[in-house]
């Protein structure tokens, strides 16, 4: 056992917290120029009818959420518990809250919490692979930090646990706006969630998500250019058409806003695209983070968050993992 293992036993006591181990071309002549303007290019943010920042999106869709209740699996398992305040966050077998920093969110497959305050900010190690309750099993990996341990990720975010809380409270949360409890998909707790969202799957990579942190997918049996929706009734009994976006929140998730476009359903909606590829969430998605819809029928996929634009619709923006 190193140095840091053994210091780090003796302040943590054997440390709890068990993880599961990695787991354009520009169109000819000025007919097919207005075919693709009355297409997918008409409802483009900016272009009549697109929903601008500051603007409530005109389309109402109800949106399920579901929490659970904190019951551990085992001795070593990982749950999730609804705090008063903070809603969903991730515990230990043993109630302590988990956290996720800030600073790692800038360094991907790293922890910027070494020496000094890692012996504040405990790193949750990562053993053998434990059954986790109310978060997604394929979010759960590992990475290897500096001096060799293994630490626990929630969707590839380092986790920690802070060493001076007790059982059942959430003492480290905001400490110099760095610090927050961990929600079941790694996002920071106690911040609102941005209209859109970028989820890191170990199994699919970066991926969209909703303001509620469900998985956003697109169904390969629509038709991009121009757009049509093939998900009649007894479709949309599983799938809900998801809510236009702006450009702004565009922007906050990495994308180019270039790649929205919102358009009118058949039931008079309004629906957001992404390369002119309709997006949906699954009812079959319980927690944030989860992506059960992935692969379903064939014809079902999440749709990346690292999208091509200037081809509108040629590139369908699937996840294949």
């Amino acid at each position: 056992m190193n140095t840091y293992s053994r210091t780090y036993s003796h302040v943590h006591n054997a440390m709890h917290l068990h993880g599961n181990q990695r787991r354009t071309a520009f169109a000819a002549g000025a007919v097919v120029l207005a075919l693709a303007l009355s297409a997918c290019g008409a409802d483009r943010p900016g272009e009549g009818g697109a929903t601008q920042a500051g603007e409530k999106p005109s389309g109402k869709f109800e949106l399920e959420v579901v929490e659970e209740s904190a019951v551990p699996l085992s001795s070593e398992g990982i749950s999730v518990r609804r705090d008063a305040e903070l809603g969903s966050v991730v515990v230990d077998s043993k109630g302590s809250t988990v956290y996720v920093s800030r600073a790692d969110e800038s360094r991907p497959g790293k922890s910027s919490c070494t020496d000094a305050c890692a012996m504040t900010w405990l790193p949750v190690p990562s053993r053998e692979p434990a059954a986790a309750q109310g978060v997604a099993q394929d979010l759960l990996g590992s990475i290897t930090r500096a001096d060799g341990v293994e630490q626990m990720t929630i969707a590839g975010r380092p986790l920690y646990t802070y060493a001076p809380g007790k059982k059942g409270d959430t003492a480290g949360q905001g400490i110099k706006d760095t610090w927050y409890a961990a929600a079941p998909d790694g996002t920071r707790t106690g911040t609102e969630r941005p209209a859109l969202g970028v989820l890191n799957s170990p199994g699919l990579g970066r991926v969209l998500q909703d303001r509620n942190g469900r998985t956003l997918y697109l169904f390969t049996k629509d038709t991009p250019w121009p757009m049509k929706t093939a998900c009649d009734a007894k479709c949309l009994e599983k799938w809900t058409p998801s809510e236009p976006v702006t450009a702004a929140d565009a922007k906050a998730a990495g994308l180019d806003p270039r790649v929205l476009f919102p358009f009118s359903t058949p039931g008079g909606g309004r629906q957001e695209s992404f390369n002119c590829w309709p997006a949906y969430t699954f009812k079959g998605d319980k927690k944030p983070g989860d992506t059960n819809g992935q692969g379903v029928g064939g014809v079902w996929f999440a749709i990346k968050a690292d999208i091509p634009r200037g081809d509108r619709g040629r590139t369908v923006p699937a996840a294949k993992g």
